[in-house]
């Protein structure tokens, strides 16, 4: 999460060294060293980094206990100075911390930054969650530099989020209340208006156009694909600017402040940058950016207040990126860093989005990732469903395990199935309940689709799958009997009954609430889709790898699995790890865990292709 100081002249970057995890700032001119390095108690990282003046760091906080969890914000805000002086806790449950520790105490909910205004003034905008009152949505503005705070809105729904202008007023209050249910609301005359469903449709407000008379969002009447729009603010003479019928619309280039959007890619296939105006400034420097990087994604993280410096990153289907700086007045470019400099992309593996008809009709995306100086024919394949399921998606991007498993020559199969984010709201909803019929028959249709184009080798094909994709790995094969060789879950959900009982994700209404939508609240219907239960009907040996201290899929999934397999008296191989969570952070675990995967994988598909 880089981001650049508002004068351009430092950088602050989220550092991620296994379960260590620490902010840094440093001088763009040198590289080489640190100004500062705030530190974070294990397991906790920063999951929001923002400069508040050219000097001052605002952090908000979050807990990570696994490799493939998605990180939990603490509703901790933190605030530094650039050289790690003056630290200061703004917000959050810890009563001992802070310069108004003796006189505030600990607060009762969760702060995020909401924003901060432009020009900056060491002041920013922060929603709060109240944990007593949970009916409860406030917007501060917060001093980072005095720890002081003053309310400028409040809403009686819970955790919405809030668009503020540059009037420093709340505008819209938005977002899914208590009961999963998406709502948006419009401040007039001084009070909340809640707007209906005809005029909201799926619709975010972003910010407003740079005379502050309209507004940007992304926008869908219908529940299809989000397009991207600008309207008044009360959502009236609404004109696209960008959409597609397949796609949502998934990233957006902003200018400098005061911000506008100048070019958008599609969240599915090959990113290609639909510009605004292709003669504005920034589109012509994109342009010429993108020349230089031939095959690469070219994205502005963001501009110095003034324009003059812009940080960028480059990234592909072959290289987990790096970031440059450049200068827009003489145009020099120069390298910061790389995300992961020991990756050597010309050894990367091409990954390739493409649309196949499930047997209902329903066109998905698929993205394979094919061995380096292999053909597309006939290879052994490894299928690998996403986890969530629903608002996760695959992309083109790089992706760790698909390069792991092509470098051993396999070819790997990604699923954007029903209920994957990416391509609106009804798409999303149609895997709702979907978790071992419909899913599994799109993951079963890529499978056929990926056999009858002679791509695959159909004797040689596994699934490996971590979280949901572990579920599927397990589900998979007992829906389409003899089509799989093995199957590997790792931290997965085997007993979809005990997410009501175990886990994270019970704990809190809004939680439950998602498990009913999502999922299912009908014992018998949890039960016929649970592989605990289906056990005898799997065909394939079993690799199953869970973390002994995993929140989200606890470590209980993975021992009523086995005893399930057991009792089936089906073969399986099994390794746990005390001390992790969600997916593996500890190195020497990680290295265990892929030379047991890939053991696993060529004892019953043989080798993959180009290896020895």
């Amino acid at each position: 999460m880089p981001s650049l100081s508002p004068d351009g002249q430092h950088l602050a970057i989220n550092l991620d060294d296994g379960d260590s995890h620490a902010v840094v700032v440093y001088d763009v001119a040198d590289m080489s060293k640190w100004i500062s390095l705030l530190r974070l108690p294990k397991y906790e990282l920063a999951i929001g980094i923002t400069w508040v003046s050219n000097t001052r760091l605002v952090v908000e906080k979050g807990k990570k206990y696994g490799s493939i969890d998605k990180p939990l914000a603490t509703g901790e805000v933190i605030a530094t100075d650039l050289d790690g002086k003056h630290q200061d806790y703004l917000y959050g449950y810890q009563s001992s911390y802070g310069t108004r520790a003796a006189t505030r105490g600990g607060d009762e909910g969760a702060g995020f930054v909401a924003g901060v205004p432009t020009p900056v003034n060491s002041h920013f905008y922060m929603t709060t969650y109240s944990w007593s009152s949970k009916d409860f949505s406030t917007l501060y503005d917060v001093d980072a530099v005095k720890n002081t705070r003053h309310m400028i809105g409040q809403i009686h729904v819970g955790a919405l989020s809030f668009m503020v202008g540059a009037d420093g007023k709340a505008h819209y209050a938005y977002g899914r209340n208590a009961d999963w249910d998406y709502v948006m609301y419009h401040q007039q005359d001084g009070g909340w208006a809640k707007m209906a469903l005809a005029q909201v449709g799926s619709f975010t407000p972003l910010f407003f156009t740079p005379d502050q008379q309209r507004i940007y969002a992304t926008y869908s009447a219908s529940g299809g694909p989000a397009t991207l729009v600008e309207q008044d603010e009360n959502g009236g003479n609404r004109k696209l600017l960008a959409g597609d019928s397949f796609s949502s619309i998934g990233t957006m280039e902003v200018t400098a402040p005061p911000y506008q959007p100048f070019a958008t890619t599609l969240a599915t296939g090959v990113p290609q940058f639909k510009y605004l105006d292709a003669d504005s400034p920034p589109a012509k420097l994109h342009r010429a950016l993108s020349l230089k990087f031939p095959g690469s994604y070219v994205h502005f993280i963001n501009f110095s207040e003034d324009g003059s410096k812009l940080l960028f990153s480059v990234s592909s289907d072959r290289d987990p990126g790096s970031y440059f700086l450049i200068d827009t007045k003489n145009y020099k470019v120069v390298k910061l860093f790389s995300t992961e400099p020991w990756i050597d992309p010309a050894k990367m593996a091409e990954r390739r989005p493409l649309r196949f008809k499930t047997s209902d009709g329903t066109e998905l995306e698929a993205i394979l990732t094919i061995p380096k100086d292999a053909s597309l024919a006939n290879l052994p394949m490894i299928l690998v469903p996403h986890g969530g399921p629903t608002d996760v998606q695959d992309d083109w991007f790089f992706d760790d395990d698909a390069q792991f498993l092509a470098s051993r020559g396999y070819l790997v199969l990604q699923v954007n199935f029903r209920g994957s984010s990416g391509r609106g709201a009804n798409f999303k909803q149609s895997g709702y309940r979907q978790w071992g019929t419909g899913i599994q028959r799109d993951l079963i249709d890529a499978v056929k689709w990926a056999i009858t184009e002679k791509y695959a080798d159909p004797q040689r094909i596994c699934i490996y799958g971590a979280s949901f994709g572990g579920y599927s790995a397990m589900m998979a094969p007992i829906r389409a009997p003899g089509m799989f060789k093995c199957a590997i879950g790792y931290a997965g959900i085997y007993d979809m009954a005990m997410r009501y009982k175990k886990g994270d994700t019970q704990e809190s209404k809004i939680g439950r609430s998602a498990l009913r939508i999502e999922m299912g609240d009908d014992p018998t219907e949890l039960a016929a889709n649970s592989p605990v239960n289906l056990a005898s009907k799997i065909d394939v040996p079993v690799l199953l790898i869970h973390g002994e201290d995993d929140q989200r899929a606890p470590f209980a999934h993975a021992k009523a699995m086995r005893a399930a397999l057991d009792a089936a008296h089906k073969p399986y191989e099994w390794l746990s790890k005390p001390g992790e969570g969600h997916g593996f952070y500890d190195e020497k675990n990680n290295i265990e865990f892929y030379n047991l995967l890939q053991t696993f994988i060529a004892k019953h598909i043989g080798p993959g292709v180009n290896t020895n």
